[in-house]
């Protein structure tokens, strides 16, 4: 009986052992590495970004200072104007001139850019701004 316990025990310290060094060995890997999405810098979203790059009002004093990190959700209609624009990040103010710019661009996405499948739908687009000291 106290034989049977014994490898009973072993057996469970064996396969402990191995699980262990399966997951050490998988996260050690680069397989399970998620890779960053490189945009094009010819595509339709860099122009949006310089957009509102050029229209952003880096003037009001009410923004938090430093870099503010901001996530804007649009939609893009059929005829190319951006549509439903909602920030939301660091500072609320920042995201309320993001959005006031967006929506009150005159800018239409050139539909060669963007293939049936991408109008009338939602993206995400990062924005960081820096703001400095004034």
């Amino acid at each position: 009986m106290k034989n049977k316990i014994q490898i009973v025990i072993a057996s469970f310290l064996v396969c402990g052992l191995v699980t262990l060094m399966n997951t050490a060995k998988g996260q050690a890997t680069n397989n399970n590495t998620i890779q960053e999405v490189q945009l094009n810098k010819a595509d339709a979203f860099s122009e949006i970004r310089n957009l509102l790059m050029d229209n952003f009002d880096f003037t009001n004093s009410d923004y938090k200072q430093g870099i503010v990190n901001s996530e804007v959700k649009f939609d893009i209609a059929e005829n190319g104007k951006i549509v439903n624009v909602h920030s939301k990040g660091d500072c609320k103010n920042v995201s309320r001139e993001i959005e006031n710019v967006l929506s009150k661009l005159q800018y239409r996405i050139d539909s060669r850019k963007l293939n049936e499948n991408m109008i009338a739908s939602t993206y995400v687009m990062p924005v960081r701004v820096d703001i400095n000291n004034r």
